[in-house]
């Protein structure tokens, strides 16, 4: 009798401070506005750590919250990554977009949206890692994130409309095969920059600008369709 009365003052002390601790989460962000401020805090801690090291605790405490606050929005840390990831994707569309409406010939538009990508890699290259080289989009454990997919999807789409408008009366297969050189080209030299791995040596008095424009202006010929063919004939005998 005694032990009950003695733990039953430390228990309502317990659940006073958990109470508190939710009203002051919702007392200080409403309607989603959590949310909000944790892709918000995560975005600026994976470009200062890296997204390896993001902790959902230390985001908690940044702002402020419970430790448990988070996972009323994310179940975990990967699917807090998995949207950070999508509002990239959605952020790379809306440069291609907007070198859709600004530029006016096929190829300029083609390279502003390059020059946009390579900026965004720049700019934020830990966000950048997190959409193009992290196993958020590989089928392993966990199944791809649906949003994901669909924003991922999205932009590669766009691209892929870009690259086919540059195209001499290009089939289906012109156009991906296209769309990937390019990619390819423009991602390998984001990474090869984002690395340090572009040395003095191998640009010499070559400035930034001039090989961003280098990469840029880089035009692939897809095969003609009759060679495609033929090549393909030649494989098999």
């Amino acid at each position: 009798m005694l032990t009950a009365l003695t733990l039953r003052p430390n228990v309502s002390c317990v659940n006073i401070d958990l109470m508190s601790r939710e009203s002051a989460d919702h007392a200080t962000y409403h309607h989603g506005d959590l949310r909000a401020a944790l892709l918000k805090a995560a975005a600026a801690e994976i470009e200062r750590s890296g997204y390896e090291n993001l902790s959902l605790r230390e985001l908690a405490e940044s702002l402020g919250v419970s430790r448990a606050a988070p996972y009323r929005h994310f179940e975990d840390r990967r699917a807090l990554l998995a949207a950070l990831a999508a509002d990239g994707f959605d952020a790379l569309t809306a440069i291609h977009h907007k070198a859709i409406a600004s530029e006016k010939t096929p190829q300029d538009r083609l390279a502003a949206a390059g020059r946009g990508y390579l900026a965004f890699a720049m700019e934020r290259p830990q966000l950048f890692r997190l959409m193009f080289v992290s196993d958020l989009l590989t089928a392993g454990a966990a199944p791809p994130d649906p949003v994901l997919i669909k924003a991922a999807g999205e932009s590669y789409e766009v691209l892929e409309r870009l690259v086919a408008t540059t195209l001499d009366d290009p089939d289906d297969s012109a156009i991906k095969a296209a769309t990937i050189a390019i990619m390819s080209t423009s991602y390998g030299f984001a990474l090869l920059r984002m690395g340090g791995r572009l040395k003095p040596f191998m640009y010499g008095q070559l400035t930034q600008g001039e090989l961003v424009d280098t990469i840029l202006s880089m035009k692939v010929t897809a095969l003609p369709r009759g060679g495609r063919r033929k090549g393909r004939g030649k494989a098999r005998s």
